[in-house]
């Protein structure tokens, strides 16, 4: 085992992702969202014998992780009224992207289930981000230019997707369950940046006690 990965789970409009994707810059890693769920897409169409041919050519070319940070984002985002509905294909296919990439390589992984994913290994930290509700609306309102109205819909309804499709997957868990992670952080009282230096700190400390360089 040489490599560390970082799971991040937050609300929506708390900067989770802002978070993420500072913390792989400073930890030299590519951080992983909407690719994920772009490649799991295009191989959710494929049976079992395909995926694994697909991924063999994948690795001769350079890398699972090369070729995946190659794809464009994926282009459906969470509507501010759209509920979950279960697919265990493109689930599954997610599920075996992840778990190739915290095989490969150290990264930053958002979203996805990716702490329950990967629970278990001692080289895995799972982050929750959190924030109280008037910080992701003027966040939600500044990011998107929306309405305080608008703002306040998507935050609620993005974040009982996110719930269910969290509860659904893991068999009954709670998303926001801090027993689920190694750290739970308010990106207002602790800010956005202190919170990055925190998960890199963390970060250091862990590949000290796994003695990876």
């Amino acid at each position: 085992m040489n490599n560390i990965i970082v799971t991040v789970a937050r609300g929506f409009g708390t900067g989770g992702k802002e978070i993420a994707s500072k913390v792989a810059k400073q930890m030299g890693v590519s951080c992983y969202e909407n690719r994920i769920l772009t490649l799991a897409s295009q191989m959710s169409g494929l049976d079992e014998s395909l995926f694994n041919e697909v991924n063999e050519k994948i690795r001769d070319k350079g890398g699972f992780a090369a070729f995946l940070k190659g794809l464009p984002r994926a282009t459906h985002y969470i509507a501010h009224n759209e509920k979950f509905v279960s697919d265990e294909t493109l689930f599954e296919y997610q599920r075996k992207i992840i778990e190739e990439l915290a095989d490969t390589q150290s990264c930053v992984i958002v979203g996805k289930c990716a702490d329950w994913i990967l629970r278990g290994r001692d080289n895995v930290i799972s982050i929750y981000v959190e924030a109280p509700r008037d910080f992701c609306l003027k966040r939600t309102m500044a990011n998107m230019g929306v309405t305080e109205e608008v703002a306040a819909a998507t935050i609620a309804h993005t974040d009982k997707f996110r719930a269910d499709y969290y509860k659904y997957y893991t068999k009954g868990n709670y998303w926001t369950n801090p027993i689920n992670y190694d750290m739970t952080l308010n990106s207002e009282k602790i800010g956005i940046e202190n919170c990055v230096r925190i998960i890199c700190d963390y970060v250091d400390l862990k590949k000290k006690d796994l003695s990876i360089e």
